[in-house]
């Protein structure tokens, strides 16, 4: 539409223009500070620091009860990605729930987000979940050199060390604190409890190999990190055979468990429940399944026996449970944490 106007009208026009200028300007002013100050402000501050200088650098919400955070390692010298599920009651410090993924170490699709109903299982607890998003094929340990592929690891260290003072100072952890975690994870969360007492009070191991030290373990070992992950084990712990494998060899240091409340799991590797093509997960077939996932799961469900047969002779308590079939594989992970986490959850006041 066309719209013509004398002289004097289009002074009136001009004036009325700026003043309908300067208004929205005005209103624009006071409202982006509004905005910007209330984007989001129930996000924890960042800055939380360790000892040592590990940082808390970044957060963002995913939605109400889930957070993306990344923590800097002093140690590793790196920024490490961790997804938080918040506790249901956020008004009174709450216990926090290191859970670990397998080998890929949450930097693929195998993690406990994606595979399983673990976002669901934890909205009515008063538990805050922590899981790191990388780490593939370190075993979640201290490496002894750095690696030409994987590069400097000092994954006990941070999970032990610098990472547990900063979850509790940004997201008002209680002090309280398990861990658990699957596969090559289950032998590394075992390390964790002997390495840091007194940080965890209680650890589940599903279908990990707690055995390091002998030819069966040292396998197991170079299976993830070699094989998959192109890297020299012996940039981890020395030299095969040698002390730094005896170190991280649970049943052999099994007396340093004592005090923690355990849960260890295994199952025969036969076909199970979950092993039909209803039940596969994104990312596997159920040929991979059976045929990989169940002699893995035999395998390490004798390193699991060997454990609770240590345990048992050095009279600490635990608690193992030993389906009679199952492949090493998600929904029976998922399984293993439900049944796991009352003994748990008590044990750290969840």
């Amino acid at each position: 539409m066309l719209t013509s106007t004398t002289p004097g009208g289009a002074r009136r026009l001009r004036r009325a223009t700026r003043g309908v200028v300067m208004t929205a300007a005005l209103v624009a002013g006071l409202l982006a500070p509004t905005a910007v100050a209330s984007a989001d402000p129930g996000l924890p501050a960042t800055g939380a620091r360790s000892a040592d200088g590990s940082e808390l650098v970044k957060v963002t919400r995913v939605d109400a009860r889930r957070l993306d955070i990344t923590v800097h390692s002093a140690a590793m010298n790196r920024d490490v990605p961790l997804s938080v599920i918040l506790p249901r009651d956020r008004s009174t410090p709450r216990p926090v729930f290191y859970l670990l993924n397998g080998a890929g170490g949450g930097e693929d699709a195998a993690t406990w987000q994606r595979q399983t109903d673990v976002v669901q299982f934890f909205a009515d607890k008063d538990v805050t979940v922590v899981t790191p998003n990388a780490g593939a094929f370190t075993y979640y340990t201290d490496w002894q050199r750095d690696d030409p592929v994987l590069g400097r690891n000092k994954w006990s260290t941070f999970l032990g060390t610098e990472l547990p003072p900063i979850v509790d100072k940004a997201l008002n952890g209680s002090g309280k604190n398990a861990v658990a975690g699957i596969s090559s994870s289950g032998t590394s969360v075992l390390n964790l409890g002997i390495e840091h007492p007194g940080v965890y009070q209680a650890v589940g191991a599903y279908s990990g190999c707690a055995s390091t030290a002998g030819p069966a373990g040292q396998t197991y070992v170079r299976l993830v990190v070699s094989s998959r992950g192109g890297a020299n084990p012996e940039n981890m712990w020395g030299p095969y055979n040698g002390q730094g494998w005896r170190d991280h060899d649970a049943i052999i240091n099994a007396a340093k468990l004592r005090g923690l409340s355990l849960w260890i799991s295994s199952s025969s590797g036969l076909p199970g429940k979950y092993d039909n093509p209803q039940s596969i997960q994104p990312g596997t077939s159920l040929d991979q399944q059976i045929i990989l996932g169940g002699p893995i799961e035999a395998a390490v469900n004798q390193c699991t026996h060997q454990l609770a047969d240590r345990l048992t002779a050095l009279r600490i308590p635990f608690t193992a449970d030993f389906p009679p079939q199952g492949t090493h594989s998600w929904l029976y992970w998922q399984d293993q944490l439900h049944r796991s986490w009352p003994q748990i959850g008590r044990a750290i006041g969840a």
